[in-house]
């Protein structure tokens, strides 16, 4: 297995870090496109609210030749929008960087939108020392992303990008699209885009497993 200097990598893109980003756990590249995706996030929210009806979105309305009433409520839209979803996520990874910093546990105030809008400003606020030292920052900027993603979708009707299962030579499998950057396995192995790309497919059995 090959060796790599991981503290010479970006932890999200793996690419090697500039001699002036040294120690630091994300590139500046990958952390202005956090920004952009945290960013993107509280606008997004407000979105979704139009997108809870059957037939909203940029899908069209739905069809269906079942007798059964359709649902009063999307499933999906609501399931970001409601407790649980996109704010929960932002305010999970918010504890989680207060109680590295020894912060007080943060509040929360007024409705989910006001909160949507509250969290992202003060992960904005802390991101750069994210960047700089969290040792999940990597999960951080791919869940901030996803969660991005899957708002876009559902507001524009796009269907989910399809996400293709490889294996690692550890044994360990890896789910990926063609936009992911890079990934860090179980095992330790620090992958590329393109080195992703050449991975195996995982077996059936193996992703089953």
């Amino acid at each position: 297995m090959r060796v790599i200097e991981t503290a010479s990598l970006c932890t999200v893109c793996t690419n090697p870090l500039w001699q002036d980003e040294a120690g630091r756990m994300a590139c500046r590249r990958c952390t202005l496109r956090i920004s952009d995706d945290l960013a993107a996030l509280p606008g997004l929210y407000v979105q979704l609210g139009g997108a809870l009806m059957p037939g909203s979105g940029a899908g069209g309305p739905a069809v269906s030749g079942s007798r059964t009433a359709p649902l009063p409520l999307r499933l999906t839209p609501l399931s970001l929008a409601a407790r649980g979803g996109v704010v929960t996520v932002l305010q999970t990874w918010l504890v989680d960087v207060h109680e590295l910093l020894g912060y007080p546990h943060p509040r929360w105030e007024g409705d989910l939108v006001g909160q949507c809008h509250q969290v992202v400003a003060r992960l904005q606020l802390l991101l750069p020392w994210i960047a700089e030292n969290h040792p999940a920052v990597d999960d951080f900027a791919h869940e901030v992303r996803r969660t991005r993603a899957e708002c876009e979708q559902v507001i524009t009707g796009e269907r989910p990008v399809r996400t293709v299962a490889v294996a690692c030579p550890c044994g360990a499998t890896l789910r990926i699209t063609l936009d992911t950057l890079g990934r860090r396995c179980t095992c330790g192995e620090q992958y590329a885009r393109a080195e992703l790309l050449d991975l195996p497919l995982a077996e059936r059995r193996q992703v089953a497993a």
